[in-house]
């Protein structure tokens, strides 16, 4: 079972995502499309991210990359 964690003070769009990772917008909807990139969720059309996702995705890839 998924240990309940506090919601995060502000979920991130594609822009926050794209931003945050130094990559165009394109890219996170891609990642999204291929299954590749960071959990997201949507809020009726809108695309979110849970910072922490985001954080543990990235964590991932470096761990992977050693």
């Amino acid at each position: 079972m998924r240990k309940k964690r506090p919601l995060p003070s502000r979920y991130l769009t594609p822009v926050d995502v794209a931003d945050l990772l130094g990559v165009p917008v394109e890219t996170v909807y891609q990642w999204r499309r291929k299954g590749t990139g960071p959990r997201g969720f949507r809020v009726g059309r809108h695309l979110r991210f849970d910072p922490e996702d985001v954080r543990a995705w990235v964590t991932s890839l470096m761990e992977g990359a050693t």
